[in-house]
């Protein structure tokens, strides 16, 4: 079986154990993971991402495969726009 048919049949579930994996070394239950262990679950993250998420976020991985990547400028313009956006953030007024 390939890397393409495996993701391709691959649960959301399973997706982001793969992904907690990748990013702390640890599975959920919280066993160490291996090196070559993490190194697979960052390889089907990655293909999962491109094939199943369409993200444009920075640092993702997009539809054509390729690591997302936005100018200052780009990033700039989402955060002020996101910045107006009062529905994106909670706001405490008095704690």
């Amino acid at each position: 079986m390939d890397l393409i048919n495996i993701v391709d049949n691959m649960s959301e579930e399973m997706y982001l154990r793969l992904k907690h994996a990748a990013e702390t070394g640890r599975w959920p239950e919280g066993n160490k993971v291996d090196a070559e262990q993490q190194a697979s679950a960052i390889q089907l993250s990655m293909a999962y991402q491109s094939r199943h998420l369409d993200s444009d976020q920075m640092l993702t991985i997009g539809s054509d495969g390729e690591i997302v990547h936005k100018t200052k400028r780009a990033l700039k313009d989402e955060f002020t726009q996101n910045k107006n956006d009062t529905q994106s953030i909670a706001r405490f007024s008095k704690l």
